[in-house]
Order: structure tokens, then sequence, then C-alpha cells
């Protein structure tokens, strides 16, 4: 063998250990918070139902399969008790998305309602900042997604 191939076969070597050594980055999650409508449509915001719906929260599931939701939570960064939705016998299809609503009304495969009622108190997300967190039913964290403005009514996650 020539010296220049041993050379070239050396440096395909390193360079193929380096590759391999590379830290593996973590894979985007399976069920992801796609956008966070934190200020509803009107002011000021009055707390009536059509309001309360106007905030809302859109997951989706970015895989091929289909994923079962129930048991799975979503809070806000306050961590009170009353600012968690917990989600019923859902399953989520692949590639599409459930859209959870703060007031109240009937729930179908895509639109879930928080229950949400009794004036301003009733909001849960903040108009200026706050985070969402998405949590399976072990209670790992899956997904989450924060904003800090006031420029915008939404963040698109």
């Amino acid at each position: 063998m020539r010296i220049g191939s041993l050379l070239t076969a050396a440096a395909l070597l390193a360079a193929s250990a380096a590759v391999a050594a590379q830290p593996a980055y973590a894979a985007a999650p399976a069920v992801q918070i796609t956008k966070i409508y934190y200020d509803s449509p009107g002011s000021p915001d009055s707390g009536a139902n059509s309001s309360l719906n106007g905030e809302y929260v859109q997951i989706k599931n970015m895989t091929r399969k289909a994923v079962n939701l129930a048991g799975w939570t979503v809070r806000d960064r306050t961590r009170r008790d009353d600012h968690i939705y917990t989600f019923g016998r859902l399953t989520l299809r692949a590639g599409k998305t459930v859209t959870l609503r703060t007031g109240r009304g009937k729930n179908t495969t895509t639109t879930r309602y928080w229950g949400r009622s009794g004036g301003t108190l009733a909001y849960i997300w903040n108009q200026t900042s706050d985070a969402a967190y998405l949590r399976n039913a072990s209670g790992k964290l899956v997904d989450s997604c924060s904003y800090n403005s006031t420029r915008q009514a939404y963040k698109i996650c």
C-alpha cells in the first residue's frame, strides 16, 4: 500500500471517529405545543365565554401514528391547581392538531374546552408573559412554550 493511501485511510478513519463522537441531539417531541393565543380579541377582556374561548393552546401530533392523550396535562407557569387541564379520552391522530380553549363548550376530537367561567379571573394565559407546559400521563414534560411580549396576541411555538 502506498503512503498516500495510508494517510488518506487514516484521515477518513479519524473523520469517522469524530462524527461518531458528536453528541446526539434530542429529537423533537412527538407531540408539540404549536401555538398559544394568549390575548383574546376585544378590549378589555370581558370574561364572557366567547372572550375566554378566544385564548387557546394548540397541540399537534407530529408523528405518523395516533397518540392517546388521556391523562396528559397542560398548565401555565402559575402552578395553581385550577390552572391545570387534564385530557380525558382523546386519541390525537397522526399529523392532527387539537385546540384547547379556556372557556366552556362541547368537546370534539379537534377542540377541547378547559371549562373556565366566572369573569376576568377565569383567564389562564397572562397577556404579557407566561409559559405552557405539556406533560404526558406519567407526568414527564413533553414540551413547553413561553412568551414575553405585549406586541402580539399569540406565540407560534
